[in-house]
């Protein structure tokens, strides 16, 4: 996402050269939506993946609107949208298939059972290999696996992000579902990353604005030391940390340059002990993270926090 869109200017040649290096260094999965950038993001995809499709694993969010001057519109799931959406996508991506299909929120006009089933119908077709689903609740997770086996859930995980944890987390290994991990550093948050100016959507968010800053930053300053008692940093402490909880969930990394990729492959390098986690545990529980992940309207779009859905 932080390639084309929300996060500020980005440099479409270091976008293309750090998924070409991710791949180099053993990544396979690449998830995107097709509103990242309004369609600019699968086309960098293609663009890194040309002769090299094979080697990949797409994941595509899709069924968010936008405006012309970037901003949300809502959300749209119909089935006849799904087939419009995967149209584009397809095009955009270079590929006549896509591993990975979700829709990017549960939208709450259209019953589940429609949007997966028409997700059914492409896999039928064989344009799409797997569906998913993203930001859920386990009530929801259900419903749709009941059309459809699910393959993965996507929701944000953090070391200071834990709302899957219960209901959520349990259905999914109840019902063989596998997690991607989104936010996995807090958006920046976690490595001491700043909103660039008014482009980046962070700006708006509560955990980087006001009061929630400064409280947040002693968390941040308590888990650098815990990184730093390990020879690492805090995102590959954050990495680390998402890794320890279990072989079926899959941090997605963020990193916009070859840099902070280089920095966060590192993380697999060392595993965090029984004694590790526990201070990290320890150190969250006594410095609760402040704000919300998203901003009041962004959170009434999140199924997963809707505990009785």
């Amino acid at each position: 996402m932080g390639m084309s869109d929300l996060y500020g200017p980005a440099d479409e040649a270091e976008g293309i050269a750090t998924i070409q290096a991710a791949i180099e260094s053993g990544i396979s999965l690449l998830d995107t939506g097709d509103f990242y950038g309004m369609g600019h993001n699968e086309m960098l995809i293609r663009k890194a993946i040309e002769g090299r499709r094979k080697e990949v694993f797409v994941s595509v969010k899709f069924g968010a609107l936008r405006g012309p001057d970037g901003s949300f519109a809502g959300l749209d799931m119909r089935p006849v949208a799904v087939k419009n959406f995967v149209t584009y996508s397809l095009r955009r991506l270079g590929t006549d298939y896509i591993d990975l299909y979700q829709p990017a929120r549960v939208d709450m006009k259209t019953p589940i059972e429609e949007t997966i089933g028409a997700i059914a119908d492409l896999v039928k077709a064989g344009y799409v290999r797997h569906i998913g689903i993203s930001e859920a609740s386990a009530q929801t997770i259900r419903r749709a696996h009941s059309v459809h086996p699910i393959a993965a859930l996507q929701i944000e995980y953090s070391m200071v992000t834990r709302g899957i944890e219960g209901d959520i987390l349990q259905t999914v290994r109840e019902l063989g579902i596998g997690v991607t991990a989104y936010g996995v550093l807090s958006r920046g948050l976690l490595s001491g990353s700043r909103p660039s100016g008014v482009t980046d959507f962070r700006a708006h968010l509560p955990r980087f604005t006001g009061e929630n800053a400064e409280k947040n930053k002693k968390l941040v300053e308590t888990l650098n030391a815990i990184a730093a008692a390990r020879k690492a940093t805090t995102s590959q402490l954050a990495v680390a940390w998402v890794l320890a909880q279990g072989t079926d969930i899959i941090p997605l990394i963020g990193a916009r340059r070859r840099t902070q990729l280089h920095e966060t492959v590192k993380s697999l390098e060392f595993e965090l002990t029984p004694e590790d986690l526990a201070r990290i545990d320890e150190a969250v529980a006594a410095n609760v993270i402040s704000g919300t992940r998203y901003s009041s309207d962004q959170m009434k779009w999140l199924d997963s926090e809707k505990k009785n859905r």
